[in-house]
């Protein structure tokens, strides 16, 4: 059985749950998993963004450190996390860019067909405006790691879709690097078509919502230091 077989396999009991709970955007038009079904499979989808951040937290917060990025007080974290929300909301309104809390992270998903063309890892230009406002809040707020994720659909080879995915999530942190956001703050992962957040995939508008690129931003506390020293 090849590797695309077993996904198939996998994803078609958990797309039996949440078949009723895919709904559509009546702003962007895109369609996605409602809370509910996603609570109904206990997290069986986008469960790899609550593990460790790419590369580890040691290695990347001695980076940060090493780059002059400072800490946030443990105590802090959740007003630091909460004021950075709230800009990334009014900022990112309207823009297709949807923003979820995780705790004391932050995940951005930017669904493919308003950030690049099919096949393309080129940042569309009329969407540019709103990674410059994502690139300005992160900016405003330092204090942060920045992992960046890059999927695809299901159509395609497994190895063409995982080297798109790579190339859309490093054009991503390309053009991040471009508006003042820190390298040493930004990991970036492919998962081709490993994690797919609408499934089946049984129209367009299933493919166009598991083409996308996701941010997630999570505090560098004083506890992260200390343990990198």
């Amino acid at each position: 059985m090849n590797s695309k077989t077993i996904k198939l396999t996998t994803f078609a009991g958990i797309g039996a749950l949440m078949l009723s709970g895919c709904v559509t955007d009546p702003v962007t038009g895109e369609r996605k998993i409602s809370k509910a079904a996603i609570g109904g499979v206990g997290g069986a989808l986008g469960g790899y963004l609550l593990g460790d951040l790419i590369g580890g937290k040691n290695s990347r917060t001695e980076e940060i450190v090493g780059a002059g990025i400072g800490a946030v007080a443990g105590a802090g974290a959740g007003y630091y996390m909460d004021q950075q929300e709230k800009k990334l909301r009014e900022r990112t309104a309207g823009t297709g860019i949807d923003v979820e809390r995780q705790g004391d992270q932050l995940v951005l998903n930017m669904p493919g067909d308003v950030t690049f063309d099919l096949n393309s890892a080129v940042v569309k230009s009329q969407f540019r405006s709103a990674l410059d406002s994502v690139a300005s809040t992160l900016s405003e707020y330092p204090s942060t790691y920045i992992d960046i994720y890059g999927h695809t659909d299901s159509s395609g080879s497994d190895s063409y879709n995982q080297g798109l995915s790579e190339r859309r999530a490093a054009s991503v942190a390309d053009y991040l690097g471009t508006r003042g956001v820190q390298r040493a703050r930004m990991a970036t992962m492919g998962y081709g078509e490993s994690q797919l957040k609408c499934v089946p995939e049984t129209s367009e508008a299933d493919r166009q919502c598991n083409r996308r690129v996701e941010i997630r931003i999570a505090p560098v506390t004083q506890s992260d230091v200390n343990a990198a020293q």
